[in-house]
């Protein structure tokens, strides 16, 4: 797996498609939590799973890649536009999608950056792994995941679905704790009558200044 380390003055033109879809995927990362327009925070997300996908497709890792493509661009993305539009979100730009919590989340961020850039960079400095192609088919994958990392996946497969479960209690308005419905609820019982057939005068809607004028009123103007 060790090899002799090639010199970082002579990149190889994956590793320049590498870095510079990693910079389309970082710049639209950004672009994801500081634009103030929900639509165009799903759209730049878009722009982020199609960079990793590509960076997987550089690093042989085809069946990632293409699953990075179906699930989370042409699902997870397609799922959240759903529930922008059937919740009514605000589509336009919204003053108070940002939290106030901008300097402490930039502080967590650049911590998190730096103890991951640190770390691989430490474990990795001196190992070397050629890109040899078919490393990232199906079967390679799937012999990994549930011989080595079975339990993981596991957890997180109990952590999805607790999640479902949630979102479709959250969603139901016929659980105890539910969202509440829309608007008030239609009166069920009969209408009063009202109209000439009970000889009463409709009432005055709400906000008319003027009542209906009394047939005395009228008979008195006729006078």
């Amino acid at each position: 797996m060790t090899e002799a380390v090639p010199s970082y003055l002579s990149p190889t033109g994956q590793e320049v498609v590498f870095l510079l879809l990693g910079a389309v995927a970082v710049g639209s990362a950004l672009l994801v939590v500081t634009t103030r327009q929900l639509v165009h925070a799903a759209l730049w997300l878009v722009v982020c799973f199609g960079a990793l996908a590509g960076c997987y497709l550089v690093l042989t890792a085809e069946f990632v890649a293409w699953v990075q493509v179906l699930i989370y661009v042409g699902a997870i993305v397609v799922l959240l536009l759903f529930g922008i539009m059937l919740t009514r979100a605000p589509i336009g730009r919204s003053a108070d999608l940002d939290s106030g919590n901008r300097v402490v989340s930039a502080v967590v961020a650049l911590a998190t950056a730096a103890i991951l850039v640190t770390v691989v960079i430490d474990g990795f400095r001196t190992a070397y792994t050629p890109l040899d192609p078919g490393a990232g088919a199906a079967k390679e994958l799937g012999a990994s995941i549930f011989a080595t990392w079975v339990l993981p996946f596991e957890a997180l497969s109990v952590l999805l679905l607790a999640a479902l479960i949630g979102a479709i209690v959250l969603s139901r308005t016929d659980i105890p704790g539910g969202s509440p419905p829309m608007g008030p609820a239609p009166p069920t019982g009969p209408a009063p009558p009202t109209g000439p057939a009970t000889g009463r005068a409709d009432p005055p809607a709400r906000g008319d200044p003027t009542p209906p004028d009394r047939p005395s009123d009228q008979t008195s103007g006729g006078h």
